[in-house]
């Protein structure tokens, strides 16, 4: 490609990893868009003559992955296709001497919280007055909306706080203002997300904040689900299940990363908690709302797991019988506490832990989604697919849960971001097929 096809005040933001940071991206791009740049998210053009990769550092495969994709826009630039190549997020922020000495052909590296300084490069002014304005990149009716920043978790395999600093949670008032702001735009469901929900108002106010935000979230016309994602287990605060069981807007959903099954290496992670006080917790919350889904993950070849471990973690996942679970292998992250420790357990066993687990939960999906055969339910369309209306219960988010199918006839009709009544007819192990009622 020639460079004089390129669209010279056009950005195309790119990427990387979790929702936190698809999150920013769409704050950057609304503050692009603000200083009159043509902005696209994933581009497939090629027409742009500014990139911006917005990189994650978690794990290997995240930190590989995005230094990929630095390469390639690094050659495309030396092919002509493009004329600038920034980096911002969490890799930039974690690696920015390493990075500008390995990979000197990138214009600029920026950290996880340099988005005035990353439009300054740009010749953009930060407009302050865009407060809760993101262009979003998720279809108009969901939205994520971040509600806290950073961790003060001492988990020891984790390299986050390196990334994104201390918890800061964002005042209540503004993210009502930020959830209004999406109401008007059609948004009908909002994911929470942070490094950790729970610690929510700890800083601000002294206390444990979250219901409280739950409660004022629920106010918002226009929105009618709200989704609990990312909460930590040790100290997890009761009153928002209660809140969920009683405001029919928060969805009976919530992603608890567990992490082990095992005490030992639990203490070895250094999670504030233990195998009993998990289980205890997870029969408490079911108690309270026993229709709930929860949603966990874990983590298979820590530094000295051993055999006995793993089966101790399969077993309780086992008779724990979760809704929904994913597990990585253990990633040896330097200037974390684990680091300390040797990376003991070898790639192939890891995988292969982490490969029965997943095994062992396929069979356990496979007959929770058995039971909701013949039973009704709320299912809000995401989109078109393979002859399919999609969508989904509130017990599943997008993009890692299951998914309702609803075949395309001639007298079937859903509309994208509605909701409609389902009757499931059949379910395989990840996939509920239903028919509409009422029609």
């Amino acid at each position: 490609m020639k460079t004089k096809t390129l669209k010279k005040n056009k950005v195309n933001v790119v990427t990387l990893g979790c929702s936190k940071n698809l999150y920013d991206s769409e704050v950057m791009m609304a503050q692009l868009k603000a200083n009159k740049f043509d902005v696209e998210h994933e581009s497939v053009k090629e027409d742009s003559s500014i990139v911006v990769i917005n990189t994650c550092g978690f794990i290997d495969n995240a930190k590989e992955e995005s230094i990929n994709t630095i390469l390639d826009f690094v050659d495309a630039k030396k092919q002509g296709g493009v004329e600038k190549v920034y980096v911002s997020g969490c890799l930039s922020e974690r690696y920015k001497d390493q990075l500008e000495n390995e990979i000197p052909d990138v214009d600029a590296y920026f950290g996880t919280r340099d988005l005035p300084n990353l439009l300054k490069t740009l010749k953009a002014d930060y407009k302050h007055e865009l407060l809760g304005e993101r262009l979003l990149t998720t279809p108009k009716h969901y939205a994520y909306l971040k509600i806290a920043e950073g961790c003060n978790r001492p988990c020891s395999f984790c390299a986050i706080p390196l990334m994104r600093g201390k918890h800061r949670s964002t005042p209540i008032e503004d993210l009502i203002i930020h959830a209004k702001s999406l109401a008007k735009k059609g948004v009908k469901e909002i994911m929470l997300i942070a490094q950790d929900l729970t610690y929510y108002g700890l800083d601000l106010y002294k206390k444990r904040a979250l219901s409280e935000l739950l409660k004022e979230l629920c106010k918002v016309d226009g929105i009618d689900w709200i989704r609990l994602h990312y909460a930590y287990p040790s100290g997890f605060p009761m009153d928002v299940i209660h809140v969920m069981k009683q405001e029919p807007k928060i969805c009976n959903y919530l992603d608890i990363p567990l992490q082990h099954g095992s005490t030992n290496v639990l203490k070895a992670m250094r999670r504030g908690i233990n195998r009993e006080r998990t289980t205890k917790l997870i029969r408490e919350i079911r108690e309270i709302i026993p229709e709930i889904a929860i949603r966990t993950t874990l983590i298979a070849g820590y530094p000295g797991e051993t055999q006995e471990d793993f089966k101790e973690m399969y077993d309780w996942v086992e008779e724990m019988q979760f809704e929904r679970l994913g597990i990585f292998s253990y990633s040896h992250e330097e200037n974390t506490h684990a680091f300390n420790f040797e990376d003991d357990v070898p790639s192939d066993v890891k995988q292969q832990r982490a490969d029965d687990i997943m095994e062992l939960q396929s069979g356990i999906s496979y007959d929770l989604n058995q039971q909701k055969v013949g039973k009704c339910f709320k299912v809000l369309i995401d989109k078109t697919e393979g002859g399919y209306f999609v969508g989904r219960t509130e017990f599943d988010s997008p993009d890692v849960d299951n998914e309702v199918l609803i075949k395309q006839e001639e007298d079937v009709y859903c509309r994208i971001g509605d909701f409609v009544d389902v009757e499931i007819i059949k379910a395989d192990h990840y996939d509920l097929y239903g028919k509409l009622l009422n029609l």
